[in-house]
């Protein structure tokens, strides 16, 4: 792992010091949160992980861009290869605000438009994620605890654990019809949603993990982790990677087969 330790190093070292702002302001009886333009919320906490990550940055990678959740892009210096981190403060928003332990830190960072490293920690589950382009896939509580990780062998639908976001980004989508085709299709069916799917599909604990919009933040991370762990990572129209705004992400053997089931017209329509 020798082209991406440092980077692998920089990134854990980002995710102990968002744990440490993140962790305390869990359950606080006076976390402090608001609205966004987008309706959706943001705590006193996201904006002091990004703030924390981004200083670090300036510091230790003066020359890479960053773009974050709560504070946009700012550029990375010119060349070829340009690099760029990109931070989600705490997936699951929602979550934190409620009280459940699922949300996370998303660490990456991307060569072009490739992620080459990936690292996710939820503390409050106690628990890390982290890959890097050609080394494969890692879980543990840190670095010295670490366990390799690897998607499932299951190759048929009817043997298949189904993740999926909420149904109503679904149907706001078309594609509802699509996603009840596959629960029925499927040997189990549970909406873990946000960054758990995906990490639970890299252990080999689920096969089929999907959402139908997202921003490069919430992407970026996980590909690698998935992709290491044997996975395979594209969006909705089968193009590989975070760039499309959307995820399917399998063990592989199912990909094509979900695929074709959420491109099916008939099948995607609300009233097919």
């Amino acid at each position: 792992m020798a082209r991406y330790a440092d980077d692998l190093a920089l990134a854990h070292l980002l995710a102990d010091t968002a744990d440490a702002i993140a962790v305390p302001r869990f359950r606080a009886q006076d976390l402090h949160v608001s609205t966004k333009p987008d309706l959706t919320p943001v705590t006193e906490a996201d904006t002091a992980v990004e703030k924390a990550l981004r200083a670090t940055l300036q510091r230790a990678r003066p020359r890479d861009g960053v773009l974050g959740e709560e504070y946009g892009a700012t550029e990375a210096a010119a060349g070829p290869g340009t690099r760029q981190w990109v931070i989600d403060p705490i997936d699951g928003t929602k979550n934190y605000v409620r009280g459940v332990p699922i949300w996370a830190t998303l660490i990456a960072l991307m060569e072009g438009a490739q992620p080459v490293v990936g690292l996710v920690s939820a503390p409050a589950l106690g628990r890390r994620w982290w890959a890097a382009l050609g080394h494969g896939a890692y879980a543990g509580r840190h670095t010295a605890a670490a366990t390799p990780i690897r998607v499932s062998g299951v190759d048929r639908l009817a043997d298949a654990s189904f993740c999926y976001s909420s149904l109503g980004g679904w149907e706001e989508a078309g594609r509802l019809n699509a996603i009840l085709d596959l629960t029925r299709r499927t040997w189990r069916q549970r909406a873990y949603g946000d960054f758990y799917g995906y990490m639970l599909l890299a252990e080999g604990a689920v096969d089929i993990m999907v959402e139908p919009e997202l921003s490069l933040w919430d992407l970026a991370a996980l590909v690698p982790i998935v992709t290491e762990a044997g996975g395979t990572f594209t969006d909705l129209q089968g193009q590989p990677g975070p760039g499309g705004g959307s995820a399917v992400a399998t063990n592989g053997h199912l990909h094509e087969d979900v695929l074709t089931r959420l491109g099916n017209p008939r099948l995607s329509g609300l009233s097919g």
